[in-house]
This record gives structure tokens, C-alpha cells and sequence, in this order.
């Protein structure tokens, strides 16, 4: 059975990129009918951060991307300890300032031939050190306690990110050492930023938790993590988990490191939000401390609010401001004029009957005889430079929402 693994270590909240080496990891164990492991590696106990075990659980809880197994690194400190005792028996390690040390080859080379690309990497034994494997504080260190792991843990496939590629000659050493079979490696391409630099906290490298709290959905936050890298072919953009699920192979993995384009995070963001049905229960719980936004989602006129948000905001956060009729700035002597004017036109073509039909004509002729825009329309009658349409506006507010925009001083 394949048996993959993540295996984040708690030492900050994982950003995006960390979280999309878990997401790929599910995607290959769902498609092969395999097990997804969650593996908390908490060793480094000088850069352990109490918070972010709590993190990486809220995370792949809130994404969906539900583990089968769970281990704790910390919970098995013997384990590790017996075995680098066997390799100091084995004249394999020794001690160095109380540290343990493994002693690796200086002759010949170590290999391996990566999933991603399918490729030989090659390293020359005489260019690696020796490595400490066992701290003086008795914790192993990450090379040691991941390689005992992942043996005892039967995993098959190791798929992690190719700045885990300097550290593989070690494990490959370290599998020998113990005669053990090692596993299949698949090393992936890093996430650069726009300016195809490091991906930096500006640039989008923020946790899953970030993008929540600003409004993102976690379907388009699946989505798009799974095309950082990943080409499914047929041009496809937008798939749900079990789409992925179904499609997910690892030698379609791209070689190339991907570009973080937020703009695409947006657009895709709000095609999911075009896309689900549930748009009303989502807004109801992104603004469940915001009262002003709770008053229009729980009023007669929400269904009107939403169903033009739908196609308008590109995040749920987008929501608060689409329904915020406050006016963005004064108007100018000029603007003064022309409401005035387009007051005027209003008043003498509808009345007091203000149906949407003959609103639309009305203002396209008011548009035509006048030489204004829609846009310049559509600022003096509501006071925004842009938000949902006039016909909705009309539907939520009526007549009067307009007339005082445009009487207004």
C-alpha cells in the first residue's frame, strides 16, 4: 500500500508553500487508495513554537485534508536513541562534544532517481560532512529522526519540497546504514515570487489561516496551491478536491519553479465564489462578529445583496464594502450641475413609478442627449465610483436612495 506522509515541524505557522506539499501528498495517497500521515516533527526544541501545532491541525482540518495516522516526534525520543546507539556500535557513528555524529562515505557517490522529472541526482561522496544525528540534549536531529520514521512508519513515497535536496544524500546513507529499503523520493519545485525571487510574506507567502481571515475560499485556496506546479493537462483551472483527487499523478508535476500570481488567486477566488451554492452561510460566518453586515445578510432584501455580490466581489471581504451606500467623496461644482440636471430628467420622464425597465431607458437616454457616461451616471446617482447595479440599488433602497445622492450638497 502507498504510504506517504507530512511531516511539518512546529516551529512557525506553514505558509502556502508548506501547505501545498501537504495538499499534494493527500492528492497522491486519495488517488492510489493509500494513507495520508501526519507527522509532527518537534526535535528542534530551541525554535519550537507552542502555537503552531495548533495551526497545522486548524489548517488541514479547515481545507479538508484529513490524516489517517498521526505521530509525534517529541512522544519518540527512545526510539531514535536505540538506533543511534546501534550506529555507534556499528563503528558507524561517534561522539563529537557530546554530539553523535554519523559518519558518512568519503569515496564513490550517492544517488537516487527523483519522481519529479524523473532524474538521477548525484552527489559525490568527498562533498559531505560528517552530520550530528543525536543533540547533547538528547533529541535527534531531523535527518536522523526523519529517516527512523519513515522506515518504521512504512512510508513508500517521500514527496517534499527540492530544498530538501541537500539533505537526501544523508538519508540515502543513512538507509544503508540500517540496511534498510529507502523510499521513492519526490523532490518539489519551489514557489517563486512574482519577481521570480523567494516567495516572501509579501508576495503571498502567508499561511492558509492569512488568506481565511481575508476572505479567501478553501476551495480556491486548493485549487490554487494544486496548479503551483502542477499540470493536469486539458487546460483545466478550475477543479474541486475530488476533481484533483481523481487526476493527480506525480509525473505531471511540472520541473519549472511556479510563480505566485495573486492576481490569479483573486480571479479564482471569485469563480469558486460564482461557483458554490452556499454563498449566504459562508458571508453569515466570515462576518459572524460584524453586525452592520449581519443586519443586510439577515434583512428581506439579502437574497438581492448576494445575488449581486455573486458576481461582483472577488472575497467575502469584498461584501462589507459592496454594501457600504456611504458616498466615496463630495462632489465637485461640475458634478453639482450635472445631478442637478439629471435630477430634473428623472423626475419629468418616470414620476413616481421608477420600474426597471424604464429606469435603464431612461438613464441610456439621459447617457445619449446629455453626453455622459454610465459610469459617470452611475457615480452621481449613488456617490461610489463602482458597486452593484443601479436596478438592484432601486430593488433594496427605491427612488428616494437616489434622490437624495443627487440633491444631496
Amino acid at each position: 500500500m502507498i504510504r506517504v506522509r507530512f511531516a511539518p515541524s512546529p516551529t512557525g505557522i506553514p505558509h502556502i508553500g508548506n501547505t501545498r506539499t501537504a495538499l499534494f501528498n493527500f492528492l497522491f495517497a486519495r488517488h492510489n487508495n493509500g494513507k495520508f500521515i501526519l507527522r509532527i516533527e518537534d526535535t528542534d526544541r530551541t525554535r519550537f513554537v507552542k502555537e503552531a501545532e495548533k495551526a497545522i491541525h486548524e489548517i488541514l482540518e479547515w481545507l479538508g485534508l484529513s490524516w489517517d495516522e498521526k505521530y509525534v516526534q517529541s512522544e519518540r525520543i527512545n526510539i531514535y536513541k536505540k538506533h543511534a546507539d546501534y550506529l555507534l556500535k556499528k563503528g558507524l557513528a561517534y561522539n563529537d562534544k557530546r554530539a553523535l555524529r554519523f559518519k558518512m562515505p568519503k569515496t564513490g557517490e550517492t544517488f537516487w532517481q527523483d519522481l519529479v522529472g524523473n532524474k538521477r541526482i548525484t552527489f559525490k561522496n568527498d562533498t559531505q560532512e560528517d552530520f550530528v544525528i543525536l543533540k547533547s540534549d538528547g533529541f535527534p536531529t531531523y535527518n536522523l529522526a526523519s529517516v527512523i520514521d519513515d522506515h518504521l512508519m512504512n512510508i513508500t513515497y517521500v514527496i517534499r519540497g527540492e530544498e530538501f535536496i541537500s539533505s537526501t544524500p544523508k538519508h540515502v546513507q543513512l538507509y544503508k546504514a540500517f540496511s534498510w529499503n529507502q523510499p521513492f523520493f519526490a523532490h518539489l519545485p519551489i514557489i517563486l515570487g512574482k519577481d521570480k525571487g523567494k516567495l516572501s510574506k509579501r508576495q503571498g507567502a502567508k499561511s492558509v489561516l492569512d488568506y481565511r481571515n481575508e476572505g479567501f475560499l478553501k476551495e480556491a485556496l486548493l485549487n490554487f496551491m494544486s496548479l503551483l506546479g502542477w499540470n493536469p493537462g486539458e487546460d483545466k483551472e478550475q477543479m474541486g478536491l475530488d476533481e484533483m483527487i481523481k487526476l493527480f499523478k506525480l509525473e505531471d508535476i511540472n520541473t519549472a519553479n511556479p510563480v505566485f500570481d495573486p492576481q490569479k488567486l483573486e480571479w479564482l477566488d471569485g469563480v469558486w465564489i460564482r461557483s458554490i451554492r452556499d454563498l449566504k452561510e459562508r458571508l453569515l460566518k466570515f462576518y459572524k462578529d460584524d453586525h452592520k453586515v449581519l443586519k443586510v445578510l439577515n434583512s428581506d432584501k439579502s437574497k438581492v445583496w448576494i445575488d449581486a455580490a455573486r458576481s461582483r466581489i472577488k472575497t467575502l471581504k469584498d461584501f462589507r464594502n459592496l454594501i457600504n451606500i456611504k458616498k466615496q467623496r463630495k462632489y465637485t461644482k461640475e458634478e453639482k450641475q450635472k445631478a442637478q440636471i439629471l435630477l430634473k430628467f428623472l423626475n419629468l420622464k418616470l414620476g413616481d413609478k421608477w420600474e426597471d425597465e424604464k429606469l435603464l431607458f431612461t438613464l441610456k437616454d439621459f447617457s445619449s442627449k446629455e453626453d455622459t457616461t454610465f459610469r459617470k451616471i452611475y457615480f452621481l446617482m449613488t456617490g461610489k465610483e463602482q458597486g452593484i447595479g443601479i436596478l438592484e440599488l432601486n430593488k433594496i433602497y427605491g427612488k428616494e436612495f437616489f434622490m437624495k445622492n443627487l440633491s444631496d450638497d
